[in-house]
């Protein structure tokens, strides 16, 4: 078994096998998601281009697996020496099935965390070919320990305070610089979200500061590259170098890396005042929101909707609370999630609770453990029932007092929905929702409240808040889209603080008929200040 294609075909074979021994839960608490053959190919064949055309390849694979990139690596540089070449494994299930595929090649397999080793201390012994799809470990799969020790790494060699918030494959990026000889090249295959989120703006102030950002891939959310993770990929390639004077990185969209449907080139200087990149390669007709441009967030207070802990406990249906005898004071009536609701208003009966056939109550008390089992039994033998199930244990439900307790979120009289997808008959996936009752929301839902300014319009016309309601409705998806992010197999999401960055020009002239227009904003800051 000498040729490549055995090599491959071996190492296919080995992954599915491997796979098959772990559940998909194991295998995302460690972020591994194997690179499809083909996009390794690609992936490499761009990395390799960057390099000069003479010279031998010190090739570095940090988060190895079974080598699918090591695999491209063999197959694109024919001729070229591999001079030498090293990965790492953290995971022995992987690293060693791969160990055995491979011993007969150039390959150093160390099953070892990449992060925990130290990089050579000459560039001789240092690698110019870094390529890698490193574990998408999100930041709440790290041990306190573990992030307290990367972002020590990273502040102490490169000054750099990464968010707490930060996943695993941003620090395996950022610490591949100390690996790399002087103008090597690196090769990432990433979760595209860096690219707009505000934990992502520090490996962004690496990629432009500390290195030459050579290019950055954006794949088509809508086709994922993984068969087992919806994740919205990025390739980004950058040189270990400082930028030079007036450099301009190409930033790409859809179709392969190789041969992008959409190519731009960006100067590097004006990417760190750009606050989402995924919008560079955008062809939107939609015009940009100009600086200082009033937005939603001058209109509206908005949060999302609360997290209960357990909704199946915590969401009751009307038949659940006459079973269990819950008193009517502790509970508020809340909207189920939008799936369910067929119209984008929501009317009220005599009391204030939704006129919908799905109805369901939050169940929030603030009162303390004994007064509760003292003066409502029914309602203590319903929390000593949640507390042996496991209720109590869980993470919201642990960090509360008392454990059962409940946010505060009051109705709000306009809602968003916090994410969808788009489909044929839906002009936006986000759903804007007039709530003409007392129901809360969870967090499915963005909740907007008027700040004192409009409330006041509200309150002496109260058909203001229609308007705006139809207005919202009125927004072009392309504004929405670009202040959100988009996951793969198409999910849009949006953020409170990303929904209030909207442009609300629209909504200011309509409000100009009752008087209202951005003074009476400025004026309201003004005397908050």
């Amino acid at each position: 078994m000498n040729s490549i294609h055995d090599y491959e075909s071996s190492r296919i074979d080995i992954l599915r096998k491997l796979d098959s021994e772990k559940t998909q839960s194991a295998r995302n608490q460690l972020g591994q998601f194997a690179t499809p053959p083909v996009l390794a190919l690609d992936i490499v064949r761009c990395a390799v281009a960057l390099l000069p055309k003479d010279g031998n390849l010190r090739y570095l694979e940090p988060g190895f697996g079974t080598g699918a990139f090591f695999s491209a690596v063999r197959c694109v540089a024919k001729e070229r020496q591999i001079e030498t070449a090293v990965g790492y494994e953290v995971d022995p299930h992987y690293g060693q099935a791969a160990a055995g595929l491979w011993r007969n090649t150039e390959l150093s397999l160390k099953i070892a965390d990449f992060t925990s080793v130290e990089p050579p201390s000459n560039d001789k012994d240092r690698f110019n070919l870094v390529v890698s799809n490193p574990p998408y470990v999100r930041h709440h799969h790290l041990t306190r320990q573990q992030k307290i020790s990367l972002r020590h790494k990273i502040a102490q060699h490169f000054s750099i305070e990464m968010n707490g918030l930060t996943g695993l494959y941003a620090y395996f990026m950022v610490l591949s610089q100390r690996w790399m000889r002087k103008s090597g090249v690196g090769a990432w295959l990433v979760p595209s979200e860096f690219m707009d989120v505000n934990y992502g703006q520090k490996l962004k102030e690496f990629l432009v500061k500390c290195v030459t950002l050579e290019r950055i891939h954006r794949f088509d959310p809508s086709q994922v590259q993984f068969d087992d993770a919806l994740v919205s990929s990025a390739v980004v390639l950058f040189r270990n170098a400082k930028p030079p004077a007036n450099h301009r990185v190409e930033f790409s969209h859809g179709g392969t890396v190789c041969e992008p449907a959409v190519s731009k080139f960006i100067d590097g200087e004006v990417l760190l005042s750009v606050r989402k990149w995924s919008q560079l390669t955008s062809r939107s007709d939609v015009a940009a929101k100009t600086a200082g441009e009033a937005t939603l967030a001058d209109l509206f207070s908005i949060k999302r909707g609360l997290a209960t802990g357990d909704n199946e406990f915590f969401i009751l249906a009307p038949e659940q609370i006459e079973r269990l005898e819950i008193p009517r004071e502790f509970l508020m009536p809340i909207l189920p999630s939008p799936r369910y609701l067929s119209s984008d208003q929501v009317y009220a009966d005599d009391v204030g609770d939704p006129l919908l056939g799905r109805k369901r109550y939050l169940l929030t008390c603030n009162l303390a453990e004994d007064a509760v089992a003292q003066g409502y039994p029914s309602l203590w033998s319903y929390y000593e029932h949640g507390a042996s199930v496991g209720v109590k244990e869980r993470y919201l439900c642990q960090h509360r007092r008392p454990w059962y307790a409940q946010e505060q979120r009051p109705a709000a009289p306009i809602l968003c929905s916090y994410m969808g997808r788009t489909v044929a008959n839906k002009r936006s996936p986000f759903r804007f929702i007039r709530n003409y009752s007392k129901a809360t929301a969870a967090n499915v839902y963005l909740m907007l409240y008027p700040k004192p300014a409009l409330q006041n319009v509200a309150n002496k016309h109260p058909e203001v808040l229609d308007l705006i309601w139809t207005e919202l409705r009125a927004i072009d998806f392309a504004l929405l889209k670009a202040e959100g992010r988009i996951y793969g197999g198409g999910l849009h999401k949006m953020e409170p603080a990303e929904l209030g960055n909207v442009s609300a020009r629209r909504l200011f002239d309509s409000l100009m008929q009752f008087g209202f227009a951005e003074r009476d904003v400025q004026r309201e800051l003004f005397l908050a200040g």
